[in-house]
């Protein structure tokens, strides 16, 4: 079965779709690997992005296992945890979700930068100050999440402060879970306290243009941790074989019949 182009309005979902009707459909073997990412995304015509959140939901419903460094191997029907029901609405991609927060939260920055107060100032800095404390443990999210709502509730408009703590909370779904299992880290937050720290002084100086920056560049950044390539090879090399626990390769992605020119969509 030939995979088809994506058409780009639906992203994720209907890539994930074809890969689940090919796996039960006993194209790729269970054991097998699939393709990788950058040939999955060459021959559906989509961003490699869009493809990564696709084998995410794939690997929390089960049908998938990604091993860091190998590839993306099909498991036992045993193994697979979340039975696929088609009238479930899926939760939105975790690169949607951060591009939505980029476009509303570096709007909200910059009002921020105009309308905050000392007092904001000194909660953003409470904040910073407890992140830095805590390092990478488990109240990194919950202080992740505080701080940007915090910005938000400078503005003192509770609506916005509502809306991008909703943003957040589409973090807390199985799919951005698993992505951020792979890339987040000590070293990740780190970087993330110094993108926080510039979008506070930003803000506490003013500058409405740079509080906006600021928040775009983390947020930018944000996604660009999570597109950290997953480091399988297009074949396995010699002397190495399947992941543990799996018998056969997959059908050789350079024999996938189907190929595209239509320009990549996210």
């Amino acid at each position: 079965m030939p995979l088809k182009a994506v058409e780009p309005r639906r992203l994720y979902r209907q890539i994930a779709d074809q890969l689940r009707e090919l796996i039960e459909n006993g194209e790729f073997p269970v054991g097998g690997r699939l393709p990788s990412e950058r040939e999955l995304a060459d021959s559906l015509g989509v961003s490699r992005p869009s493809v990564r959140e696709a084998l995410i939901a794939l690997e929390v419903e089960g049908l998938v296992r990604i091993v860091v460094g190998s590839g993306i191997y099909v498991l036992e029907t045993s193994a697979r945890r979340i039975p696929w029901r088609k009238s479930v609405e899926p939760p939105e991609g975790p690169f949607e979700v951060l591009h939505a927060r980029e476009i509303v939260e570096s709007s909200v920055a910059g009002e921020a930068a105009r309308l905050a107060k000392s007092f904001h100032v000194r909660v953003l800095d409470d904040i910073l100050d407890r992140m830095g404390r805590n390092g990478a443990d488990s109240r990194w999210i919950e202080l992740d999440r505080e701080f940007h709502v915090a910005i938000a509730a400078s503005i003192e408009n509770g609506v916005l402060a509502r809306f991008v703590g909703q943003l957040f909370d589409q973090r807390i779904n199985p799919y951005f879970q698993q992505l951020a299992s792979y890339f987040e880290n000590a070293n990740t937050w780190r970087q993330a306290l110094d993108e926080h720290r510039a979008i506070r002084d930003a803000i506490a100086s003013g500058d409405a243009g740079a509080a906006q920056a600021a928040m775009r560049r983390h947020l930018k950044l944000s996604a660009e941790r999570f597109t950290r390539g997953f480091g399988e090879a297009p074949s396995s090399p010699p002397g190495t074989g399947p992941a543990p626990g799996h018998s056969r390769q997959a059908e050789d992605p350079q024999t996938l019949p189907t190929k595209t020119t239509r320009r990549k969509q996210r």
